[in-house]
């Protein structure tokens, strides 16, 4: 246990996991229900900051709104001292999809499996309203039986209350027009899941740079090198992993559905 972590509640921290969307996140001991959690805070620099205030607030709206087993569960919203907030949480104690990439690309088979849950996770999502807009492989977490979890929705935001402007996300996997301060809808996040996709079947990033301007102007103006995917992947994933890496958001995909329906054949053909 860290002793310089105080208690918030009925929350006893007990180590930090690292830093979110919007904030630092612990785990933490929930002593009322006897189990553990994450606590994700806002910073507390940031706890007079209204605008910061309200988004962290507007996230714990979008997560509340979700329910579904590919997606972290939000257990509750705690006031801080100080007047900085922290969202509790469900902790997903296994190791990330990122840190799984490391040891390679993943088969066919288990890329496959893998994507069509977080396709279907994102397609509820959708369906809410809610875009993720910070989808990578670091915010998917697997759980005790190796079911992928969605996490960190500190990006999010209402589909409808879109404004361009601001350039916000993490360069390699945000769309073009994240990258461009352009409107943003759910086809931000279809981008953002053809990077994921390349990278479970390649074990590479499909937009690469030394910096983050690097991988921002790869983004805008390289083609991912479709030559490093594995013999073994059919034609159809393929074309489907192509589509959703294409620069302009009106290519097909059209929607998460699609990729969800397109992926499930390909399991279906497995």
């Amino acid at each position: 246990m860290d002793a310089a972590l105080p208690r918030i509640g009925h929350y006893q921290p007990l180590r930090r996991l690292g830093a979110g969307g919007m904030g630092e996140v612990l785990l933490a001991r929930d002593t009322r229900l006897e189990r553990e959690v994450a606590l994700k805070l806002l910073p507390p620099e940031f706890a007079q900051d209204a605008e910061r205030v309200e988004r962290f607030r507007r996230e714990a709206l979008h997560l509340a709104s979700l329910n579904h087993p590919n997606i972290a569960t939000l257990h509750a919203i705690e006031a801080v001292p100080g007047g900085a907030l922290a969202l509790v949480m469900e902790f997903v104690p296994g190791e990330t999809l990122a840190a799984r990439i490391e040891r390679g690309p993943l088969p066919l088979v288990e890329a496959v499996e893998v994507a069509v849950q977080i396709a279907d996770a994102l397609e509820v999502a959708h369906a809410r309203g809610v875009v993720h807009r910070d989808l990578k492989p670091p915010n998917i977490s697997f759980n005790e039986r190796g079911r992928p979890k969605v996490l960190d929705f500190g990006l999010a935001r209402r589909e409808e209350r879109e404004d361009a402007g601001s350039v916000e996300g993490t360069p390699g996997y945000m769309s073009p027009e994240q990258a461009l301060g352009a409107p943003q809808d759910h086809r931000t996040d279809v981008f953002a899941f053809g990077c994921l996709l390349y990278e479970c079947l390649t074990g590479v990033p499909a937009f690469a740079g030394a910096d983050p301007w690097a991988r921002i102007s790869a983004t805008l103006h390289a083609e991912p090198d479709l030559s490093r995917l594995p013999s073994d992947v059919p034609e159809a994933a393929r074309a489907l992993t192509a589509q959703a890496l294409a620069k302009s958001a009106d290519a097909p995909p059209a929607d998460m559905r699609e990729v969800r329906e397109r992926l499930a054949a390909l399991a279906g053909a497995a």
